[in-house]
């Protein structure tokens, strides 16, 4: 009897096993209460938060560079020097336009040059002197003609003297007073006045020729070099505020209502693994553009980057936390299906599996909220590359 026993109780181990050897080996997991975060991931670029691009304001090349890239500098710190010869040249020319017209009016305001001046007030004493010579002698001969002892054809003479040398006289002051006219004063003015404004226009180049900083902050971008040639109008340098930067993230279009204003924001960048910066979402995309073949919205973070360590024009990695579910019934990810428009789960039932529609809440990276249709402990099959039916019997197995 006994031997009968043993050989039955081995026979149906046999059809169990053999029996068991038909059913497909499925991974399952657990339904488990947590504490789930919703996250959202994408990519996106950094900016300063506050930055100025500084261009030529004319045509030149590169002279000399002060600064580095990543390095700070207070507003007003030379970052360049461009080529100013010409300027310089400019300069020096109106400043010795300037100096020669102002002597110019100098001598107007002295009456004329000294050698003019001198020349006519020589020949005025002259000329006095010949007028009382005449005058002496014309008083001389009217005497003598009332003593019946001159005619007055010589009177008549003496006179036309007198005439001719106060005539002279009246000359030289005409000559002296033409020395500096109103209009030699004028024009002498406008000269300097165009001198003046010529000086003023080659400092202003030559003080374009001096690259200074509009604001303090960090040079993140130098894409010129000693001897470069620049345009007018190309950029010299990017200057920006980078203890807080600006991330746009691009953010695909049906997960943008998950995105609101204030959600924490963590960023990573694959150039420092282990390092993360944190912040915020500040302003949420008005419209949805192409980028490559997404359609995305751009969401704008505020990131606090206290070391500077992010840089300007990178692309980084960031993880936006939306919303927090205290004892939140959940499943992997992997374990969610669709059938027929529904979600659900093949739920393990025995040693077989049965369809199970459920309803869902919020989603992590990995695991998402079951809201109806499961409890916890629960059995829910996860991904494998077996087709899975209603009904179906199974190996479960906890991975």
């Amino acid at each position: 009897m006994i031997l009968l026993a043993l050989a039955i109780a081995a026979a149906g181990l046999w059809w169990y096993l053999s029996f068991r050897s038909h059913a497909a080996p499925i991974p399952f997991a657990k339904v488990l209460r947590e504490t789930l975060i919703s996250t959202l991931e994408t990519n996106g670029k950094v900016e300063p938060s506050q930055w100025v691009d500084v261009h030529a304001e004319r045509a030149a090349s590169v002279q000399e560079i002060y600064v580095k890239p990543g390095q700070t500098v207070a507003k007003g710190a030379a970052l360049m020097r461009l080529e100013s010869s010409e300027a310089r040249a400019d300069l020096a020319a109106a400043e010795a336009r300037i100096q020669q017209v102002r002597s110019e009016l100098e001598v107007m305001a002295e009456g004329g040059r000294a050698s003019d001046l001198a020349d006519i007030e020589n020949s005025a004493i002259k000329s006095q002197l010949d007028l009382k010579i005449a005058e002496n002698d014309l008083n001389t001969v009217k005497r003598l003609q009332k003593r019946g002892a001159a005619t007055a054809q010589e009177v008549t003479d003496a006179q036309n003297r007198v005439e001719q040398v106060q005539a002279q006289i009246r000359a030289l002051q005409r000559r002296k007073a033409s020395l500096v006219s109103g209009p030699d004063r004028k024009a002498a003015a406008a000269r300097l006045r165009d001198a003046q404004s010529a000086a003023q226009l080659a400092r202003e180049r030559l003080s374009m020729a001096n690259i200074r900083a509009p604001i303090a902050g960090t040079v993140y971008n130098l894409p010129v070099h000693t001897g470069a040639w620049v345009a007018s109008g190309g950029i010299l340098a990017s200057i920006g505020q980078i203890d807080r930067v600006r991330v746009t993230l691009f953010v695909d279009e049906p997960e943008l209502g998950r995105v609101s204003d204030g959600m924490p924001v963590t960023i990573t960048w694959d150039a420092l693994p282990g390092q993360n910066w944190t912040g915020t979402v500040d302003r949420t995309p008005t419209q949805v553009i192409s980028l490559g073949t997404r359609q995305v919205g751009e969401v704008l973070c505020l990131i606090d980057n206290p070391g500077h360590d992010l840089l300007p024009g990178t692309n980084v990695n960031a993880r936006i936390r939306s919303r927090i579910v205290e004892n939140a019934l959940t499943i992997p990810k992997e374990a969610l299906r669709r059938q027929g428009g529904a979600s659900g789960v093949f739920l393990l039932q025995g040693n077989r599996i049965v369809w199970r529609a459920v309803t869902t809440g919020i989603s992590s990276v990995t695991r998402v909220q079951i809201t109806s249709g499961l409890a916890p402990g629960d059995s829910v099959a996860l991904a494998t590359d077996q087709s899975l039916a209603n009904g179906m019997e199974v190996q479960a197995s906890y991975p």
